[in-house]
């Protein structure tokens, strides 16, 4: 498998250049959830480090990386690399060391050691990884995951998954089968406290949200599971993510406050 064998050798570049401080390198997202589809998805990996890496490391690490990513498929690799100290007790927003992903591939490509000098910050999204890892996740490399990762917080957790959807509605039409997952996935943790991937969170979506949405839904799933692109109708798709919406942040307040 394509997947395994860049996976291994992703865990044989980081152990060759981080040496003792690496701390482990963790799979999550939906090959870890069991709903990887090579047309669709990317690979999603957390490496989690001891100390400060250094420029000259981050650059060597760069490099294999963007080797690697070539290999991948289509939507290549997501490496975030953050330090142990950030992950029990856990800090929010999470600091990082680095990250890459087909987003910014172009950048690293063109320009790597101003690449390094900018991509590092605070990254919400890192709440809903680390608690994905502390669900689903699979140790690659290094410590077992709870030695490594500590309780993730509801409201960070919470506001993780807001920032992440909060403009659904006007996103929805670029980016159907994303959001139309995501938003089913997130009511479905809101209303019954279960974590799962956005292909179980559509399946839970046609059984519990209204019957109207139902081929809405359905389609993003069978596009999800295929090679094939979605163009949701305007209304239907506005009208689905504004009625999710507005029912997950009056949900989140609700949690929030009690």
């Amino acid at each position: 498998m394509r997947c395994q064998e860049i996976l291994d050798d992703l865990v044989n570049t980081c152990q060759r250049i981080l040496g003792g401080s690496l701390t482990g390198i963790y799979l999550h997202g939906s090959l870890a959830m069991g709903c990887f589809n090579p047309h669709k998805s990317d690979i999603d990996v957390i490496v989690i480090v001891e100390d400060s890496i250094a420029d000259e490391q981050k650059l060597s690490l760069l490099e294999n990386i963007a080797e690697l990513d070539a290999r991948a498929p289509a939507k290549g690799l997501e490496i975030s690399f953050v330090n142990k100290k950030y992950c029990d007790p856990f800090i929010y927003p999470t600091p990082f060391e680095m990250h890459f992903s087909c987003m910014h591939r172009q950048r690293a490509l063109e320009n790597p050691r101003e690449f390094i000098s900018q991509m590092k910050g605070e990254d919400r999204d890192l709440a809903a990884h680390f608690t994905i890892i502390k669900e689903y996740g699979v140790k690659l490399s290094g410590k077992e995951i709870p030695e490594v990762f500590g309780a993730v917080p509801a409201d960070c957790y919470l506001d993780s998954l807001w920032h992440d959807i909060k403009n659904a509605a006007a996103d929805i039409l670029d980016q159907p089968v994303y959001n139309i997952l995501n938003l089913c996935r997130i009511s479905a943790y809101l209303r019954e406290g279960t974590i799962l991937s956005k292909e179980r969170g559509g399946e839970w979506g046609l059984e519990n949200l209204e019957k109207k949405y139902r081929s809405l839904i359905l389609q993003a799933l069978q596009c999800y599971r295929s090679d094939r692109g979605m163009q949701a109708e305007e209304e239907a798709g506005k009208q689905f993510a504004e009625t999710l919406l507005k029912e997950i942040e009056s949900r989140i307040k609700k949690q929030l406050t009690n």
